[in-house]
């Protein structure tokens, strides 16, 4: 279904004309109401005047996660505090989080923004939505909430944890559909096979909205398969508003970006200059509409590409290809560049392994490590190296052709490997690069 054929419909002139607009609009108002983007284009000599269109943007400075964090906690913010409504926030778990504040249109416009994603895929009014994203500072709960809310679903609010309270509510209340991590996702699943009590064919799922963390189409695959549902990628940050930046459609070829209200560029992350039409690079956005804390050309670190044709489902809405990884997230091991998504791609290739793991990276002897600890699925553990060998011999080939290095695989007892009811949780990098 789609919810809103203005906006996701829109022919490419006319999303032009509009962006170029409320672009316009987004830098006079930060010209004059924001400090530090007045210093940012003062430093450039740009003036709100040198911005005629949407082609212009290249024009304005970026911005990136040390900014937010240095003018934390309202040091972006436009409005009068009177004007907030809500303060979001990121984990912080590496310095100050990351902040956002929202006015009520702000809220509205998020609320869109995750209703055009679940209307992508086929929620209605009268739906169960189990909301088991947390619920707090973090974007997610509350974002699917208020999406769900505007479809007219009903919405119950789990949030994260208790797993065998989210399955018995699963049951008694009919959920149909499913909004969480992937990685907690496959932790229900694997909670529901491995009880008695419980049939995932008595359930009445049929979609998941799977966010907040990198998956792959492997991942994809076993959830859907064990979960009986249709599994979509609903894609958003923090620094934009949180989840319903953009969703899947039923044809699950590319995550639709809603540009109508975040407008996105790819740059090559080094020299910062735009690449070619569909060719990968960095993702940057820039907030079309919002209040209380605009952004301009945000750097997310992601490393995707944008395609333009029309999709299949009717939207001309750009479409964003799977996440490769992120720039700040790559690994170099012995001289390799690693991302986390590659092993995890490696793994769900091979049905003996569950899709848990653990990479630890440290410098021995000058010369880096590489351990990856994996699981077996349960019923073809064994503690016998010679047999567990038989099923990581072919999973090490396949890590050295993808990745070009050799990890030491180690097969841990099940559920050796924590299991996350957030973000999971897949690095530990112990060298220190001070020494």
């Amino acid at each position: 279904m789609i919810y809103n054929a203005k906006y996701e419909c829109m022919s490419r002139e006319d999303m032009r004309a509009l962006q170029s607009g409320r672009l316009k609009a987004t830098v006079k108002t930060c010209y004059e109401k924001s400090p530090f983007y007045k210093r940012k284009m003062d430093e450039l000599g740009i003036t709100p005047d040198d911005i005629k269109s949407i082609d212009d943007i290249a024009k304005l400075p970026f911005t990136t996660k040390h900014d937010l964090r240095d003018e934390y906690p309202f040091g972006l913010q436009v409005v009068p505090q009177d004007q907030v409504v809500r303060i979001h926030a990121s984990s912080g778990t590496t310095g100050k989080p990351v902040v956002d504040t929202y006015t009520k249109n702000d809220i509205d416009m998020w609320a869109e923004g995750v209703a055009r994603v679940m209307a992508a895929g086929g929620v209605k009014a009268g739906d169960m939505v189990q909301v088991s994203y947390g619920y707090g500072l973090f974007t997610g709960g509350l974002g699917a909430h208020d999406g769900a809310a505007k479809l007219g679903a009903v919405q119950l609010p789990t949030s994260a944890g208790k797993t065998e309270k989210q399955i018995m509510l699963m049951q008694d209340f009919g959920t149909t559909v499913l909004a969480c991590t992937p990685s907690y996702a496959m932790r229900l699943a694997e909670a529901i096979h491995n009880s008695d009590q419980v049939s995932i064919d008595k359930m009445k799922l049929k979609a998941g909205f799977f966010g907040a963390e990198p998956w792959t189409e492997g991942m994809r695959k076993e959830l859907e398969e064990k979960l009986h549902i249709k599994a979509y990628d609903i894609y958003g940050l923090t620094e934009m508003c949180g989840p319903g930046v953009g969703g899947e459609c039923e044809y699950q070829d590319g995550t639709h970006l809603w540009e109508d209200m975040f407008f996105p560029e790819i740059i090559n992350p080094e020299t910062l200059q735009p690449v070619a039409p569909g060719e990968f690079g960095e993702l940057v956005f820039t907030s079309l509409c919002k209040e209380a804390m605009p952004i301009i050309r945000y750097r997310t670190r992601d490393l995707t590409r944008l395609i333009y044709d029309k999709c299949k489902c009717g939207r001309t809405a750009v479409r964003m290809d799977r996440i490769l990884g992120r720039s700040d997230d790559m690994l170099i091991i012995r001289g390799v560049n690693v991302f986390p998504s590659q092993i995890e791609a490696c793994l769900t290739e091979f049905p003996a392994f569950q899709p848990y793991y653990f990479i630890t990276v440290d410098r021995k002897n000058n010369e880096d490590t590489f351990d990856l600890d994996v699981e077996l699925r349960a019923d073809l553990y064994t503690a016998d190296p010679q047999k567990q060998a038989e099923y990581v011999k072919p999973l090490f080939s396949q890590i050295v052709s993808m990745v070009g290095i050799k990890p030491n695989i180690r097969v841990l007892e099940p559920f050796g490997i924590e299991r996350s009811t957030g973000k999971a949780k897949h690095v530990l990098d112990k060298r220190d690069f001070s020494k």
